[in-house]
């Protein structure tokens, strides 16, 4: 199954990102930017996602993506673990992430990190 210790290994397998506690919780950043929360509980993850497409993606999955009430407002989604479908559908939901939160500059490390198997 799917855990949090996957979510560090792959974001911290992105180009400059760095792990940060904040709100008792680990996040994950690139740039001085969020893009990864894991909550105490460890069954989902959060992550940034364009209010316009989260309704889409909740709407497709519900048993997979939600939003808390207090975080109706922002531009992030719940990823509950249990519901993924594998490695590859994690990993490509923190690069779609860490791509709305990394500077140009980096963008284009990205696909060399990929080729090379280290993401």
């Amino acid at each position: 199954m799917i855990d949090a210790d996957d979510i560090r290994r792959i974001a911290l397998s992105l180009p400059e990102t760095v792990e940060k506690e904040a709100w008792s919780m680990p996040t994950f950043r690139v740039a001085g930017k969020m893009y990864i929360t894991i909550p105490d509980d460890q069954t989902s993850f959060a992550v940034r996602c364009p209010r316009h497409e989260r309704s889409e993606l909740i709407a497709a999955e519900p048993e997979k993506f939600w939003v808390p009430p207090h975080e109706a407002s922002s531009s992030w989604v719940r990823v509950r673990l249990a519901a993924l479908e594998d490695m590859d559908e994690l990993r490509d939901i923190l690069v779609d992430s860490w791509k709305q939160a990394a500077p140009e500059r980096l963008l284009e490390a990205l696909p060399a990190a990929l080729r090379s198997g280290d993401a």
